[in-house]
């Protein structure tokens, strides 16, 4: 008896489920690696990763799982954008991915990534680039093989970069990223020599770490990230993960001479919680249930940290409530001040405490340097030398160390090369989307000046989040904006805001 296409996309469902448990268990021991791992456990929580991601592979490459896929082929035919047709079309291509990839490099790279972040977390610690070195060179190798199954005839970083942003090119980004740069550098150039700038002192008070804590809960649930479904902890490097769909887990750190990085790491993640919480859970494992790629990803992160965290509304809002968390640290400081020292921008060495400005010249130099070491046109033993040089280029200044330098990020030792061009993309997509959202909602300032953030969540949750991957990013911008992909937005937003700071 002839199955109905019903049956088998149940089926298939079924056993994308069983296949998620897996990948959610896989994500709670990398939560509770980098949240707390007895350091003599490293080795064997690298055991029982590659061990999952092993059997996750198989699975996702089964023959089981190829029939139900051919069978439901008619349902990827569709031209429509339903949630049916838009998750077997992405479980085609994925599955077409995993398929040219050997199960043993697999393991190879899930091994070589948990004990590559191991490594890094000692040698970020001890400021000895040489304890990573070796690491990640193993790891660009084990990437470097995988792009060289998955790209064909076309661009090596292009291969990585499609994991992360469906579509996207590096000849592309790089003609975005050029344009944004013209403008910023400018930008930069005039407020550095502004006599009306900010001193930023006001998150340079110290603040007792436990006051922080408190503010970074009650910041986050304010704006929408919700308890009952995820958690905030603390790490080496801020990070978003979800294990299931209802278990979405943030993560910030502490700094008692620098409070900025808690605050905004703080809303920066939650805005990735947001996002994740506010996906259909009834697709959890599916194309409809995921984000649209790591682009509108970090839309939405940077949209709450920045567009609404550094605005001066929010801050005539929260400033009440801020510092009599921070036990009055703040007495005598008025919105106006602090909203300034918030926008302060300046070239600095750390790519999560950047301003809104410089932050993309970080990202830029990330991306030419993660280039040139997948192609093998920069050796891993001169990455730290490449390093200094672009941050002295882009920026002017040359860091000091290498914790300073290229051991900040945490990205390349868990293998995401082709991850870091999404941040600048989020900022591109976040500036569009509160352009339209503006338009629909209305006087947005307003609302957050009285913190009544609901309406720009519903709106998000509306346009962006329910909508899930059942579009790449550049269908999903111009369906939500009726605009292609442009930075003019962002460059728009960031003159109009700063100018008057800085007396542009």
């Amino acid at each position: 008896m002839q199955r109905s296409l019903e049956t088998i996309f149940s089926e298939l469902r079924d056993y994308c489920y069983e296949t998620s448990l897996l990948e959610a268990a896989a994500a709670c021991l990398e939560w509770d690696e980098r949240t707390g791992l007895p350091l003599a456990a490293g080795a064997y929580r690298a055991e029982q990763m590659t061990l999952l991601a092993g059997m996750v592979h198989e699975r996702k490459t089964a023959k089981e799982f190829e029939q139900l896929l051919q069978d439901a082929g008619e349902l990827s035919a569709a031209t429509d954008n339903s949630p049916t047709s838009a998750a077997v079309r992405r479980l085609l291509k994925e599955h077409d991915r995993n398929q040219k990839l050997p199960i043993e490099l697999v393991k190879a790279t899930s091994k070589a990534t948990v004990l590559g972040q191991q490594a890094w977390e000692k040698a970020r610690q001890a400021d000895d680039w040489k304890l990573f070195e070796p690491h990640l060179k193993e790891i660009y190798n084990l990437r470097r093989q995988e792009a060289e199954i998955l790209a064909g005839d076309g661009h090596l970083y292009d291969a990585l970069l499609d994991q992360y942003e469906e579509g996207a090119k590096s000849e592309q980004l790089t003609q975005t990223f050029a344009a944004l740069r013209d403008a910023l550098v400018p930008l930069v150039n005039a407020m550095s020599q502004s006599s009306t700038r900010p001193d930023g002192q006001s998150f340079r008070i110290p603040i007792p770490v436990e006051y922080q804590r408190n503010v970074s809960h009650w910041v986050a649930a304010a704006v929408g990230y919700d308890f009952e479904r995820g958690r905030l902890d603390e790490t080496s490097h801020p990070f978003c993960t979800t294990l299931g769909p209802h278990d979405c887990r943030i993560l910030t750190r502490y700094h008692e001479d620098y409070f900025a990085t808690s605050f905004y790491g703080t809303l920066h993640e939650a805005g990735h919680g947001i996002y994740e919480q506010g996906l259909p859970t009834e697709w959890y494992g599916l194309a409809p249930g995921q984000a649209a790629g790591l682009g509108f990803h970090e839309s939405q992160s940077r949209l709450w940290e920045n567009f609404v965290g550094r605005s001066q509304e929010f801050w005539r809002w929260a400033l009440h409530e801020v510092d009599q968390r921070i036990g009055g640290a703040w007495k005598g400081r008025t919105a106006e001040t602090v909203y300034r020292d918030a926008n302060l921008v300046q070239p600095s060495l750390i790519r999560v405490e950047a301003d809104e400005v410089t932050y993309n010249l970080h990202i830029m130099i990330r991306f030419e340097i993660e280039q040139a070491l997948l192609s093998g046109d920069l050796p891993i033993s001169d990455a730290p030398d490449a390093w200094n040089s672009k941050y002295q280029e882009y920026l002017g200044i040359t860091p000091p160390t290498h914790r300073d330098g290229i051991l900040q990020d945490v990205h390349w030792s868990a293998g995401l090369v082709g991850y870091f061009p999404t941040y600048t993309l989020g900022n591109i997509f976040a500036a569009q989307l509160m352009e339209s959202a503006a338009d629909a909602i209305g006087d947005i300032p307003k609302l957050l000046e009285r913190g009544e953030f609901q309406p720009l969540m519903t709106w998000l949750r509306k346009h962006v989040h329910e909508a899930g991957a059942c579009y790449v990013s550049e269908d999903l911008v111009r369906r939500v904006t009726g605009k292609p992909t442009s930075s003019e937005p962002l460059i728009k937003y960031l003159k109009s805001k700063l100018s008057p700071i800085y007396d542009l």
